[in-house]
């Protein structure tokens, strides 16, 4: 009995130790090129660069939003564009709401019309016209100038809850420093779904002046 208990310790270790080294591993992407002008904790201000993305508006519940949204950009950069060609994997993944409420049945009955702007940033190696053109209308390619972002990191579970609450964190040093908030809020989601929640990267994002 002792000795059942303690291969399933060894076992569990070893599934834990290789879900963090790949979660890691997968994590180690190109990511969106920004400045840290200001650092409080878990709190900065950056600015970020010009960059290309890859957006699609979704529309429901956010965290079906966010799966839809990655999934139908997912297929572009795997290859369902012209002339099928990969796109590297780059982070973040964002979503924020978007002004547009749709109207049809199945938003309804989901009971939330809500429209979601999922984006995956493109590697910094493109121009607007270099990349591939998406197979799917419902994905644009946009060139985004250089902004300026307040920003909260945190790890563990992007539930609805604590994006709300580091939101609302957020809000307030934004307050407390006598800036004006210029956008929505945007999260930002760093790491593929498998990646323990100690080790995950997320962020909520509102742009201010520069």
């Amino acid at each position: 009995m002792k000795r059942r208990y303690m291969l399933g310790v060894v076992v569990g270790l070893v599934v834990i130790t290789a879900a963090a080294s790949l979660g890691w591993i997968m994590s180690q992407v190109e990511q969106a090129k920004y400045t840290v002008l200001e650092f409080h904790n878990t709190f900065e201000i950056r600015d970020y660069a010009p960059m290309i993305v890859a957006e699609v508006d979704v529309t429901g519940k956010r965290e079906d939003a966010i799966k839809q949204g990655f999934r139908i950009i997912a297929d572009y950069i795997f290859g369902d564009n012209t002339p099928t060609e990969k796109v590297a994997m780059s982070a973040p993944v964002t979503q924020t709401k978007s002004d547009k409420i749709a109207m049809t049945a199945p938003v309804i009955q989901q009971g939330d019309g809500t429209s979601w702007k999922v984006r995956f940033v493109m590697p910094a190696a493109y121009q607007i016209d270099t990349l591939p053109k998406p197979n799917n209308d419902a994905i644009k390619l946009k060139e985004v100038p250089g902004k300026r972002f307040s920003v909260i990191r945190f790890s563990g579970l992007a539930s609805n809850e604590n994006l709300q609450e580091r939101e609302k964190e957020l809000r307030a040093f934004i307050k407390e420093r006598n800036l004006k908030p210029l956008s929505l809020a945007i999260y930002a989601f760093y790491n593929p779904p498998w990646t323990l929640p100690f080790l995950r990267r997320n962020e909520v994002m509102i742009e201010v002046p520069k």
